[in-house]
């Protein structure tokens, strides 16, 4: 093959230095320029320019398999692009050429013969071999509600096991030009699995086979009873077996190889780690998206300047940073941010994220487990009119527009409208103070002295609350200013519909300590705010009745159905800390959890499980939380997601206006 050359002026020789590394060159007599030979991606797109991100901490390692910071995660979205990208609440494939699904036929359950001592997975999830007494799925069972009890008089049973066919990309490159193929997923496996390796062997543990077929080709075989919802995502990011597979998984751990320079196939390449200082990248010229002019920038800078915001602010204004990532914590100066990004000097960036704040109601606090008893708190809560008026009497926009700048939305559920399984007919509760005083008064909680500042007072028929008890309750929650700011809020619109709630702030070590000490998890409360986190599978089963934390042991009676008998199969781990219990949601959100996607029961148990939860409303979903960024004027094509997990995800696309 004839090597093919680019002949360059001097004056571009220092820009490939940097992109390069050290150039192969010849001077060329008397022509006052250089011949360097560069690899055709090269000469066909050569990027220019410096991008300068500015980060509020340093990884502690780029070893994928050794680090979980969201530092670590930003550096190596630009070494791998990859190879899953987890965006709008849905995955989209990137050097795989598509997502595998049932109804493709890239992902199928076929039907498996078990013989005794036959690793799977029984009823309870849990790995194990089919012996006497296991409860087991049999073929065609996807839940513990038709599962059967072994026994050897049965022999061999027939039972389901996931196959799954990822195909990669062609042509791939590692950025040192090897080829990058199957076997790199399949070494990135092996390597998981291996005990020196500190990564969850959850699904390792629950694999039959991880095998590749052919170069492009990787299959994945589940043990039989193994009902995985995120089948789709069983695919081992690539590892460079060339390189790392010279080292052991221990050695790997520290290894400058893997800790300080992984090679990725990603558009950028790490050429320095400065510690305490900074990382410097050099484009790939190898990198499988060059035909589309990507990367745009020739270097990338991450800069470690810590999280003093004024500082940071400064870094922006005057050009120093181009970037300022969400762990810079620009957030306490949201007021100044808002109107220099009106203004034009700089850029703000938002987007809602995956977190939710919400209200917790104390339905079931732990002393009504044997039955509410007099000296008990009032029964506040089990009328569901109660908690429905509550949420029409949250003015949950005021706190988006004043605490989060507008810039967030109010959600009626745990699941919010861009969520592909979002159930847009579940009620809602728009603020309406006549609405939440109507449901008040048929619960028997009335306005005696006509006067809507002071709490009204129960004239109902529930025994479980004296006569002329105040609605009058606690609302706590953390000591955080955003939090501070909108309990104030929303205790100020509770009073315009007679309800008076004392505000709390704790420390968040108390507020999130284990039950049975601790006020949320030990169940010891009226109102609690604080947040939960949604992904892609809606987390339904926050709410289940087995979650309800309790004592190991003890057994307890349902205030809302009268349900006596009821286990705390969690103890005090359980998270289910409003008591809350309905036998018909608990069925819709363990349907949904057994369904596969491509399923028809999939979609609709998730939504007939969010219709049940915004009805009963055990909690009060308020506002999602929202992901900032801050980027001078002239950087293009940034885009926050709420499911991305680096606000770099697109690294490769961000450029610089002339």
């Amino acid at each position: 093959m004839k090597r093919r050359y680019l002949a360059i002026t001097g004056a571009m020789l220092a820009l490939l230095a940097i992109i390069v590394g050290t150039p192969r060159f010849s001077q060329a007599t008397g022509m006052g320029s250089y011949t360097v030979f560069l690899p055709l991606a090269q000469k066909s797109y050569i990027p220019t320019g410096t991008l300068t991100i500015c980060m509020g901490q340093e990884p502690e390692t780029l070893y994928p398999y050794g680090g979980a910071m969201l530092a670590m995660s930003s550096v190596l979205e630009a070494v791998y692009d990859g190879p899953i990208d987890n965006r709008s609440f849905d995955y989209q494939p990137v050097i795989l050429e598509k997502i595998p699904s049932l109804a493709d036929g890239d992902a199928v359950t076929e039907t498996v013969s078990i013989a005794p001592g036959d690793s799977i997975v029984d009823a309870t999830g849990n790995v194990t071999t089919l012996q006497d007494g296991v409860l087991y799925l049999p073929s065609g069972c996807l839940s513990s509600d038709c599962a059967q009890v072994y026994s050897s008089t049965m022999g061999n049973v027939l039972m389901d096991a996931m196959v799954v066919t990822f195909k990669l990309l062609p042509s791939l490159k590692w950025s040192d030009g090897q080829p990058l193929t199957a076997a790199d997923s399949v070494y990135s496996f092996n390597l998981a699995a291996d005990p020196d390796t500190p990564s969850s062997k959850f699904t390792i543990e629950r694999t039959a086979s991880y095998l590749a077929l052919d170069d492009l080709t990787v299959q994945w075989r589940g043990l039989p009873g193994y009902v995985d919802a995120t089948y789709f995502l069983n695919f081992w990011t690539p590892y460079p077996a060339h390189i790392w597979g010279n080292y052991t998984a221990a050695q790997l751990l520290t290894a400058p190889i893997s800790a300080e320079k992984p090679l990725g196939w990603g558009p950028y390449i790490i050429q320095e780690w400065v510690k305490g200082d900074r990382i410097t990248m050099t484009y790939n010229p190898y990198y499988f998206r060059r035909d589309e002019h990507l990367p745009r920038f020739a270097q990338v800078i991450y800069r470690f300047v810590g999280q003093d915001s004024n500082v940071n602010l400064n870094s922006i204004l005057s050009g120093e940073c181009d970037i300022l990532d969400q762990t810079t914590y620009m957030d306490d100066l949201m007021d100044t941010l808002v109107a220099l990004d009106a203004g034009d000097t700089l850029r703000l960036l938002t987007t809602t994220s995956t977190v939710f704040e919400h209200l917790d109601i104390g339905i079931q606090p732990v002393s009504y487990d044997d039955g509410w008893q007099a000296g008990d708190r009032p029964d506040f809560f089990s009328d569901v009119r109660v908690r429905q008026a509550i949420a029409y009497c949250l003015d949950r926009q005021a706190v988006v527009d004043t605490v989060m700048y507008g810039r967030s939305k109010v959600i009626d559920s745990y699941t919010p409208p861009e969520h592909p399984l979002y159930n847009p007919n579940a009620p809602q509760y728009d603020f309406d103070v006549s609405t939440g005083v109507t449901l008040l008064e048929a619960a028997g909680w009335v306005d005696d002295d006509n006067d809507p500042a002071t709490p009204r007072v129960y004239q109902g028929s529930n025994p479980n609350i004296p006569q002329g008890t105040n609605l009058e309750f606690n609302y706590w929650t953390t000591n955080s200013t955003q939090r501070q700011q909108a309990s104030q809020i929303l205790q100020q619109s509770l009073a315009q519909c007679g309800i008076k709630v004392n505000l709390e702030y704790w420390n968040p070590g108390d507020f999130f300590a284990d039950g049975p000490t601790g006020p949320i998890f030990g169940r010891q409360f009226d109102l609690v705010q604080f947040a939960w986190l949604i992904g892609v599978e809606p987390p339904c089963d926050l709410w289940i009745t087995d979650a309800v934390p309790g004592p190991p042991g003890d057994t307890w009676t349902s205030i809302l159905t009268g349900e006596s008998g009821l286990t705390f199969p969690y103890g005090w781990g359980g998270w289910n800390n409003t008591g809350y219990h309905n036998p018909a949601y608990d069925a819709a959100c363990k349907q949904g959890l057994a369904s596969l996607p491509g399923q028809s029961t999939y979609i609709t148990a998730y939504q007939e499980a969010q219709r049940i939860f915004a009805e009963d409303l055990p909690v009060i979903p308020l506002y999602l939380r929202i992901k900032i960024a801050v980027t001078g004027t002239d950087i293009t094509g940034m885009q926050l997601d709420p499911t991305a997990n680096s606000e770099f995800w697109n690294i490769e696309a961000f450029d610089r206006t002339p």
